[in-house]
């Protein structure tokens, strides 16, 4: 059997994780300490939950110890970091696994995710423990549950006199500012529209003088970067309903007992549920607010959107990596 050099990367990884894991319980009394290391801010929704509720859950045991702002390790390295023994937790998104694992990208595109309920149906199927398996046994990183980013829609500066979208046909050529990479702007152009690579900070303006016709963003950020100033709609498309995953050190679970891995994964799935429920509620605040700013915020035909980006992917070279049948699955699960 050939050993690829990736395969004797993780291999001596995972071994130089379990040796660094070992001192861990070398008193019975000591307690464990789990560094977390996320680029996300204190007040991030993902830090507030794990902070609030997954902390105090295992301090009888544990000492929970969170570094934000990318401050303890860099970001996107976070899981090679856990591989080496170098940290105990972090927050990794698909997009991260997919660079090591290329069937994860299936979680990184449109309308695969459906809502923040739908993903926690995914993420505790059986469709997903092939995928949880290969994390542990190739990476030694065990995904304790999925936390809800938000949902990613269509804000335009068109009135929907204009320009109402209710289909991918209706975005045919408007200038739609997608992030630059080739994942996103795939995207893009499955939507129906014309994506244009832009840094995020030069949006605004050119949303104000017409050099874009709109942006894609979850409405957290139409509100933080104020594009409800310079836009008049958001077709509440959905197309990406993001998440990110607790990642968690496999040498350091298996070192706990039966009952401290029990109070461990709840304490991960409760704080994943409470950050779930204060984005959704964000989220339904701000469809207020945005509507008392003037915009309309309106509902497409999902299921035309849905069924055509589908099948762009599917007949792209993006899919390639996916197991067959996990997208069946996946939709079935959201039916």
């Amino acid at each position: 059997m050939k050993l690829t050099r990736r395969k004797f990367n993780l291999s001596a990884a995972a071994l130089t994780c379990m040796i660094s894991a070992a001192p861990l319980f070398a008193q019975a009394e000591d307690k464990v300490t789990l560094r977390l290391s996320t680029p996300a801010s204190e007040t991030d929704q993902r830090s507030v939950a794990l902070a609030g509720v997954f902390g105090p859950a295992v301090s009888g045991f544990a000492n929970y110890e969170p570094h934000y702002n990318a401050s303890l390790i860099a970001q996107g390295s976070e899981l090679e970091a856990i591989a080496n023994g170098d940290l105990e937790m972090s927050i990794a998104s698909a997009q991260e696994l997919a660079t090591f694992f290329p069937e994860f990208s299936i979680f990184t595109a449109g309308y695969v995710h459906q809502s923040a309920e739908h993903q926690v149906a995914v993420f505790n199927d059986a469709v997903m423990d092939p995928f949880k398996k290969k994390v542990e046994d190739e990476l030694g990183v065990k995904l304790l549950a999925v936390m809800y980013l938000g949902k990613r829609h269509v804000n335009l500066r068109f009135p929907r006199s204009e320009r109402d979208v209710k289909t991918p046909a209706d975005l045919a050529g408007v200038n739609l500012r997608m992030p630059g990479s080739d994942a996103w702007q795939f995207l893009g152009r499955a939507l129906g529209a014309n994506p244009t690579p832009m840094a995020f900070t030069e949006v605004y303006t050119a949303l104000q003088t017409g050099s874009v016709d709109g942006q894609d963003n979850p409405l957290p950020t139409v509100v933080d970067a104020k594009f409800y100033e310079v836009t008049k709609q958001i077709a509440l498309t959905q197309h990406l309903v993001d998440l990110n995953y607790v990642a968690f050190s496999k040498a350091v679970w298996d070192k706990l007992s039966e009952e401290q891995q029990a109070t461990v994964l709840k304490a991960a799935t409760d704080a994943a549920e409470a950050g779930r429920q204060a984005q959704l509620k964000k989220e339904e605040d701000l469809v207020a607010f945005l509507k008392e700013k003037g915009l309309d915020l309106y509902e497409p035909d999902l299921a035309a959107f849905r069924s055509h980006v589908q099948a762009e992917y599917l007949a792209s070279d993006l899919a390639a990596a996916w197991p067959e049948g996990v997208l069946d699955r996946i939709n079935e699960l959201g039916e």
